[in-house]
């Protein structure tokens, strides 16, 4: 599929109030673990919707995934009637960092309250994203736990910095009345599921 033959849906499903979990990656490709995680926030966070902003490059990552098209086609195809909301918003406005596209949406939707929404993995690197200190006081952010990562995300730069913003896991239904910074480590079922996982083995089989 080419990236013409997407159009794309510049009005996600909103109304006044609502409380949006932010799930970012490259979904390449998008899997049952997304889902999973997703429905998991959902429920613990008390959100309303949860929106999938398909990256179309991950800063961090040298290799360049599928066109956003074809990740964004694939994501609706396995959400189904699911209650998420898929778009490729961050080519849209021509962004590639966190930090800038939790802002461009909040000058959109001055009316949301927004989580963003992560894997412990990702808590073990926050620091080397662009301006992780700034994101944390920009937006709430909820980290769903990751089997093999759970021990260095606690003793992660992010953590460490903002130890006194923290909400414990029973504490989840209050982080979308919390003002950042404020995040918090969700406890829960772990999916081993990743996309790098899924390519590898793809590749293995062919």
């Amino acid at each position: 599929m080419h990236e013409s033959a997407y159009k794309p849906n510049f009005r996600p499903p909103f109304r006044q109030g609502m409380t949006i979990g932010l799930l970012g990656g490259s979904f390449n490709p998008p899997h049952a673990g997304h889902i999973f995680i997703s429905e998991r926030f959902a429920i613990m966070l008390g959100l309303d919707s949860v929106w999938w902003l398909v990256a179309t490059q991950n800063p961090l990552k040298d290799a360049r995934p599928p066109p956003s098209a074809e990740r964004v086609a694939a994501c609706q195809k396995l959400i189904g009637k699911k209650p998420i909301y898929v778009s490729d918003i961050e080519a849209q406005f021509g962004t590639f960092y966190t930090i800038d596209i939790v802002k461009r949406l909040k000058l959109y939707y001055p009316n949301a309250n927004f989580i963003w929404l992560m894997g412990a993995d990702s808590l073990c690197y926050l620091h080397c994203w662009k301006d992780w200190d700034a994101l944390m006081q920009e937006v709430a952010i909820a980290i769903y736990p990751r089997a093999g990562h759970m021990a260095r995300a606690g003793l992660a730069p992010a953590a460490v910095r903002f130890a006194q913003y923290r909400y414990a896991p029973q504490e989840a239904n209050l982080l979308k009345f919390a003002k950042p910074p404020a995040w918090l480590l969700t406890g829960g079922a772990m999916n081993r599921l990743s996309s790098t996982l899924l390519r590898r083995t793809h590749s293995d089989s062919n």
